[in-house]
């Protein structure tokens, strides 16, 4: 496991920077927003980072609590969001965070459960969805098996026409490139089998899914009765 303060430091770098940039994980907010209920009482964001999905989910839900790592993470997102009085944005780790008990209507995490120990986290998502509750996660994931490489392959030119399409550059701005890759030193990611493996165990039934762009998504409703 990556050590909290780690995490921290290196969000905070990235936070601070101004520079507006594309971001992969946006290129699948449409296909969790169509996974999620339409309408929901709570939701819960984990790893809410600038708070770009918090905001989305807010159009939908009568109160979204959104906790991320990073204090400047959580800074940058009160302001970019002060139009969004149904948000709640908390600065904890989910680690040592209080997690309530059959509350939230659904849970939401973007790119953040590599760095957390995901077995103990879903089981704590689950707890905390009210019965009949969505789970949605997407995270990056790594190729263990020959079946994993040829979409990491994909991958590739698919990253650079949407990033030209999106910022009209071929790359990130040196500044944030160097962030990122200060933090993807000491990344690790889980393998699609490894995923299958803890939902098998701890979200029976969830679909999980393989993507273009190096992720994956897990989709899980709890069960009604």
């Amino acid at each position: 496991m990556e050590s909290s303060d780690r995490i921290r430091e290196d969000f905070d770098r990235i936070a601070r920077l101004t520079q507006a940039d594309y971001d992969h994980n946006a290129h699948f907010h449409t296909y969790l927003l169509r996974r999620i209920p339409p309408r929901c009482r709570e939701t819960l964001d984990i790893g809410c980072g600038k708070g770009d999905f918090s905001r989305l989910l807010a159009a939908r839900s009568e109160r979204v609590t959104a906790v991320d790592f990073s204090p400047e993470m959580i800074r940058r997102a009160r302001e970019e969001s002060a139009a969004f009085p149904n948000i709640e944005f908390q600065n904890a780790d989910v680690r040592d965070w209080a997690w309530p008990q059959s509350r939230y209507d659904c849970i939401v995490s973007i790119a953040t459960l590599h760095h957390l120990p995901p077995g103990e986290i879903l089981r704590r998502c689950a707890s905390a969805l009210v019965p009949g509750g969505t789970l949605a996660i997407l995270d990056l994931c790594q190729a263990a098996e020959p079946a994993d490489y040829l979409p990491g392959a994909l991958s590739f030119p698919l990253s650079v026409a949407l990033r030209l399409t999106h910022t009209g550059r071929l790359r990130t701005p040196p500044s944030v490139r160097e962030a990122w890759e200060i933090h993807g030193r000491h990344e690790t990611y889980l393998s699609p089998a490894e995923v299958r493996g803890i939902c098998r165990d701890v979200l029976p039934g969830a679909e999980v899914r393989r993507h273009l762009l190096w992720r994956y998504s897990i989709v899980w409703r709890k069960p009604a009765g």
